[in-house]
């Protein structure tokens, strides 16, 4: 990361979803102001609201104000909470409409701090990579500590892997786990955490935009999916480097507390991903191997063998979303009641 480095010849649009954070909103725009500056003019950011009823739209629009933001952010409030896919895509419809378009797209999430250069650096790196269509960047905790934030798709083996957590079989599955080590060196990835992730305006144009069929979570595993099919390469950029505060904006994956347990929507969306993705068959085996494997190491935690990191009722809940339980036709993730 060069903050000193000159800023790329290119436009980039952000788009941030906004669901009752609205104070984490507003330090992410104000961590986007230097940047703003250094594209001059070239960059713009939408701030779209899912109607969160909380007078979060409002309280955004007043800081926009209050900080002479208003030449580079907007706020578009939505009549509805249809989820991170529907907020985004809103966003993006309305930057692509634009005239210009712009050249690239960031998706960056509420709970987010920009480090100095961080969108400049994204931006480099597919103008130096053609092939590339999209690109994300090294997430962080407030102290710099790396978060895994570049991973492989999830296959048969992967669900297998996660499943049992048993040394021997991580190792022997090493090439195929979801969330590898951290690498400090910028390499092509599979997909990359929709936490930061910028996309290059053809992308678009070639694949559509984000399944609205996902309420929260997998979207971008999807989206990353289908635009390789498309013939688009995905990049980890850890030059640019991004706080990411995890779990403050969904309240589900929050590492500072105590796990809670996942929504309906997590699995909803991740027997979604299943099915559109792999295929009635290779979902099913995806699935019988987690939830079988899974319950080997649950045994385990019950016999006192190893601790237990994992939310409460996670085992009966896979197994109540699963394709035997639920069917092999991709749901249609629902916001929670």
């Amino acid at each position: 990361m060069n903050p000193d480095a000159p800023t790329p010849d290119a436009s980039v649009a952000v788009v941030i979803v906004n669901y009752r954070t609205a104070d984490l909103t507003v330090d992410c725009l104000a961590s986007l102001e230097p940047e703003a500056r250094a594209f001059a003019g070239r960059l713009s950011v939408v701030v779209t609201d899912n109607d969160s009823g909380d007078g979060s739209a409002e309280h955004i629009a007043s800081a926009v104000d209050k900080h002479g933001w208003s030449d580079w952010c907007t706020v578009m409030p939505l009549p509805k909470n249809g989820g991170f896919a529907y907020g985004n895509n809103r966003g993006i419809e309305a930057v692509l409409a634009q005239d210009p378009a712009p050249d690239f797209v960031l998706l960056l999430n509420p709970d987010t701090v920009v480090r100095p250069a961080a969108v400049s650096e994204l931006v480099r790196y597919l103008q130096d990579n053609p092939a590339y269509g999209l690109a994300g960047s090294r997430l962080e905790d407030p102290d710099a500590t790396p978060q895994r934030s570049a991973f492989r798709f999830i296959g048969v083996l992967s669900e297998l892997e996660a499943g049992l957590r048993i040394g021997l079989a991580s190792r022997l599955l090493s090439k195929w786990i979801v969330a590898p080590p951290v690498r400090d060196d910028a390499h092509p990835v599979d997909w990359v955490a929709g936490a930061s992730l910028l996309v290059r305006r053809a992308v678009f144009g070639s694949v559509g935009l984000l399944d609205e069929g996902y309420f929260m979570y997998f979207e971008e595993v999807d989206f990353c999916l289908r635009a390789r099919r498309a013939g688009y390469a995905c990049g980890y950029a850890p030059q640019s480097r991004v706080v990411h505060l995890v779990g403050q904006a969904s309240g589900v994956t929050d590492t500072k507390k105590p796990p809670k347990r996942r929504p309906a929507y997590w699995f909803e969306s991740r027997r979604r991903y299943l099915l559109k993705c792999f295929g009635p068959v290779r979902a099913a085996l995806a699935d019988a191997l987690h939830i079988g494997a899974f319950a080997t190491w649950r045994l385990r935690v019950r016999l006192g063998l190893s601790h237990d990191p994992d939310p409460p009722r996670l085992l009966p809940d896979l197994a109540a979303h699963s394709v035997f339980a639920r069917g092999f036709r991709p749901p249609e993730s629902r916001p929670p009641s």
